[in-house]
């Protein structure tokens, strides 16, 4: 009889849930969504996509006005999972994303990044890889998961990439998953686990360092060990 093959053994204690408290970085922070404080920037900053490019692969938008917006933070942005956070730039000193955790399991250590809209501000941008940084260190390091994910439609050649750039590995692909706004959506998977973190980490702190930037503008590409 053959032997039944089971997963090693773990001694975990359980992740955090996410605080409800400001990440610093040198070029941006994130503090947790708040309507009152984050919608009018963020809004003003999203019109600024003038073909709506942003919403193409998001469930919900684009919003044709300030109100819609406003009342869909209100309606979906402000619960424990998925948990937001609006993105300041401190070089165009205004908020100018937002981002979330989701599908937080801290019994498993496993948490995943999603609903990112970073508006033309942030897009390929200095700021916006530090966000990422910083929501995948706050993960591993103050959170203490096991597993970082990264998720998106399959037909979205453009967030399969950034997943890549940024260090995760790709999982597969669950076919069928969601209908969005009318249409079949394949999403694809990606994660980083614990034991990569520390070479991911070394990747970020290179690229991030302010001598491998000229007036915001890389010397040299991400590069994860």
């Amino acid at each position: 009889m053959k032997k039944i093959k089971l997963g090693s053994k773990v001694k975990f204690k359980g992740a955090k849930f996410p605080f409800k408290s400001k990440i610093i970085g040198k070029y941006v922070f994130i503090e947790p969504l708040n309507i009152k404080k984050h919608s009018k920037d963020l809004f003003k900053n999203y019109i600024k996509d003038k073909k709506n490019i942003n919403w193409k692969y998001l469930s919900y938008g684009p919003f044709k006005s300030y109100l819609s917006f406003k009342n869909w933070l209100r309606n979906f942005c402000l619960g424990n999972d998925p948990f937001f956070y609006a993105v300041y730039s401190k070089r165009h000193k205004k908020f100018s994303g937002m981002l979330s955790y989701l599908d937080i399991q801290t019994d498993h250590g496993s948490i995943e990044v999603g609903h990112i809209n970073y508006s033309p501000l942030l897009q390929n941008s200095l700021e916006g890889t530090e966000t990422m940084y910083l929501m995948m260190k706050n993960a591993f390091e103050k959170l203490g998961n096991r597993r970082y994910a990264w998720r998106c439609n399959n037909l979205n050649i453009g967030s399969k990439k950034a997943a890549i750039r940024l260090g995760f590995r790709y999982e597969g692909v669950f076919r069928q998953m969601y209908i969005h706004k009318g249409r079949n959506r394949d999403t694809a998977w990606f994660s980083i686990i614990e034991k990569e973190w520390k070479k991911t980490k070394k990747g970020y702190q290179k690229f991030l360092s302010p001598s491998n930037f000229k007036n915001y503008k890389q010397i040299k590409k991400l590069k994860i060990l």
